[in-house]
């Protein structure tokens, strides 16, 4: 067994196995563990089976996620691997089926489920419910001219100067967000291969979306960023993101909200059509 402190020198090694999961949970993405691995202080572990990795949640409780389904892993080596490393999560509900329920228990909390929120419900904010968020997008429409560009490489001072605006702001201090995740997200912008796009008014860069594809109808949106004084900002931002959106995604994951109840109430403001639970694994007494 080897074990390593995540770096991003194991992105070629992890990168396609939990893309290629499908799971369409927000942390099976290696820019997602690698931004978030010191919160998390995330290691890699390799033994003769699979690969695994430990980390702390916001509880500060320990886990070890799988890089693959559960399901193709001996029942004995599961128990092995909880007994010395700790529960295993996130898991996917599917991965859960036919689990042995005298050996396993499994739980999960509202607080790590991922928000999914169907695609062409954010272009226009169709329906009664959606009413509040397309009146705010229009109010946008009606005061400022706006331009919308893809989030290449030379737009990426223009991102970060919406990221330091956004931190003033918020008033926090930047420990207290996830500001140093979001700068390293641009700072390392390609080799994350992560995607997006940034807005302007007047030419001047008022927000912008990152995110990358979680499985294959579905896209995770890792960062949002606009200036709160510019109003709905965030509400056109998604409904033109997407309006652009290849035509196989159907659904965007809006992560969890960590029982933040501001972020839980913004997330839920958008009414979404499914809560991506995550499982704990544990074992019976």
């Amino acid at each position: 067994m080897k074990e390593e402190t995540l770096s991003l020198e194991h992105r070629d090694l992890l990168y396609e196995p939990l893309r290629g999961t499908g799971s369409g949970l927000s942390e099976y993405s290696f820019a997602n563990l690698y931004l978030f691995r010191e919160e998390h202080q995330y290691r890699l572990i390799r033994d003769d089976t699979a690969l695994w990795i430990h980390g702390r949640d916001r509880r500060g409780e320990i886990y070890t996620m799988p890089t693959r389904d559960i399901r193709s892993l001996d029942t004995g080596y599961l128990v092995k691997t909880i007994q010395e490393r700790g529960p295993l999560f996130p898991v996917p509900e599917e991965w859960t089926e036919g689990l042995d329920e005298e050996t396993f228990q499994l739980e999960y909390h509202e607080d790590d489920s991922d928000y999914i929120h169907h695609i062409d419900k954010l272009t226009g904010y169709r329906g009664k419910k959606m009413q509040k968020k397309r009146n705010l997008m229009k109010q946008f429409l009606k005061l400022y001219s706006y331009e919308a560009l893809p989030l290449t490489d030379d737009r990426l001072t223009d991102a970060r100067q919406v990221l330091d605006a956004w931190q003033d702001e918020s008033g926090l201090d930047p420990a207290d967000t996830d500001y140093r995740a979001a700068t390293e997200a641009l700072a390392l912008y390609d080799h994350l291969i992560l995607c997006g796009g940034i807005y302007y008014i007047d030419h001047e860069p008022v927000g912008y979306i990152i995110g990358e594809e979680s499985a294959p109808d579905t896209f995770v949106l890792h960062f949002a960023k606009g200036l709160k004084h510019i109003k709905g900002v965030y509400q056109f931002m998604y409904s033109h993101f997407a309006d652009i959106m290849p035509d196989h995604y159907v659904s965007f994951n809006f992560e969890q909200d960590l029982g933040n109840p501001a972020l839980r109430q913004a997330k839920n403001s958008y009414r979404p059509e499914l809560m991506l639970k995550k499982y704990r694994i544990s074992l019976k007494n």
